[in-house]
């Protein structure tokens, strides 16, 4: 296992991408991690108003500047990683909770469960995400928890695609007949067998899915349709800062800076983790 380790370290370190994205998703890491006790200004992560420093250019007192209400945005953007990331990961997590035993499932049972499993997915999957998405926080009312509630029931058919299509594969493979010989019960082949081998490309997405989870929490609280004032999430920032463009730039273009590091990290992370764990995806 360290030999592999080894190895894998070693391939990432050769790729130039792979390494800046590390370096941006352990900086995002890090900074959700520490945010709170790094911050220049504690008292304006809660909100507040200080009007009398309301909308000041970046400077030595304010790196990133000031907002609407006098908050330091640098102070903001840092607690948002925290917000961000965990919102992200949340999302991920519970779409491929969902969806991978559901795939797994239709593709080591075939028959009426497979048919049932897959007819659903290709309900969910005919519909645009965010479009869907949108239509679900409308519904469920706008707040951070409702975007998530929505982005996960939008991201969970891609885990089924994905696990069924591996589980598919090798379900045919001897020691699958040999466990079924054996009596090993279906739940025990699902997750003895069948997921352990289906793992590397599930990671794979996963990875990415982070990245493209921030991305798509940003864009509903851009619309108005995720976190509300006074929560520090990233697309609810810029919402609020693109009324005040163009004069008063700074506000909207660092935690901009935020979300495009953030979900370039993700995406150059997940392109180096499947060059080393799933090579025969590669596009040439």
């Amino acid at each position: 296992m360290g030999r592999k380790f080894r190895l894998a370290l070693w391939l990432l370190s050769r790729s130039f991408a792979s390494m800046l994205g590390i370096a941006l998703v352990v900086s995002i890491v890090t900074l959700a991690l520490i945010g709170p006790w790094i911050v220049p200004y504690p008292d304006h992560v809660a909100g507040g108003i200080d009007l009398a420093n309301k909308l000041q250019p970046p400077s030595a007192a304010h790196w990133f500047g000031t907002d609407e209400v006098g908050l330091d945005i640098l102070t903001r953007v840092i607690i948002g990683a925290r917000v961000s990331l965990l919102v992200g990961m949340a999302i991920t997590l519970s779409a491929a909770a969902i969806g991978v035993p559901l795939g797994i499932l239709a593709g080591l049972l075939g028959g009426p469960m497979r048919e049932a499993i897959m007819r659903l997915t290709d309900l969910f999957l005919s519909v645009p995400g965010l479009v869907l998405a949108i239509a679900l926080v409308a519904a469920l009312g706008a707040g951070i928890v409702n975007a998530m509630i929505a982005l996960i029931l939008v991201w969970w058919p891609g885990y089924v695609r994905l696990a069924e299509s591996k589980a598919l594969s090798i379900r045919s493979e001897p020691y699958i007949e040999a466990a079924r010989v054996a009596g090993a019960s279906t739940a025990r082949i699902l997750w003895r067998h069948v997921l352990p081998n289906s793992l590397s490309p599930l990671i794979v997405k996963m990875s990415m899915d982070i990245g493209q989870a921030i991305l798509a929490v940003a864009s509903l609280g851009f619309l108005g349709l995720g976190a509300r004032p006074p929560t520090p999430e990233w697309g609810a920032m810029i919402s609020i800062a693109r009324g005040y463009l163009p004069e008063w730039w700074w506000y909207a273009i660092f935690p901009g800076a935020f979300i495009y590091a953030a979900v370039l990290g993700f995406n150059l992370l997940g392109d180096g983790l499947r060059d080393i764990l799933d090579p025969k995806s590669n596009r040439g």
